[in-house]
């Protein structure tokens, strides 16, 4: 399968207003992992949360934001990439003047 991350369609995520979601494969596909593209608005936060048994991958594609992780805010930028174990607080917020976009590993598949 190939697919452009910048062609995915990206739809309203169910959680976060401000946010949208691209779906690249699912647990309907593959239980093993899920891959997602999100576009995180100006000003937008995915607030701090857990993943129980996920893997959560972060790799910024466009954009400006900060990650929280271990109680601290880092700035995260084009290029960057993050690795989250499950059980780890983690959050992102966009704090740029474009969308932040990221494409997002969760392994087990979490969608």
């Amino acid at each position: 399968m190939k697919i452009n991350l910048f062609e995915v369609e990206r739809k309203p995520h169910p959680k976060f207003e401000g946010v949208k979601i691209g779906f690249i494969t699912t647990k309907d596909n593959t239980k093993e992992i899920s891959i997602t593209v999100l576009e995180i608005a100006e000003g937008i936060e995915i607030p701090s949360h857990t993943h129980e048994k996920e893997v959560d991958s972060i790799f910024v594609l466009e954009g400006e934001g900060e990650l929280f992780y271990n109680d601290k805010w880092y700035p995260l930028k084009k290029g960057d990439v993050v690795v989250i174990k499950p059980g780890e607080v983690h959050g992102v917020r966009n704090t740029g003047k474009q969308p932040l976009i990221c494409y997002i590993v969760h392994a087990p598949a979490l969608w």
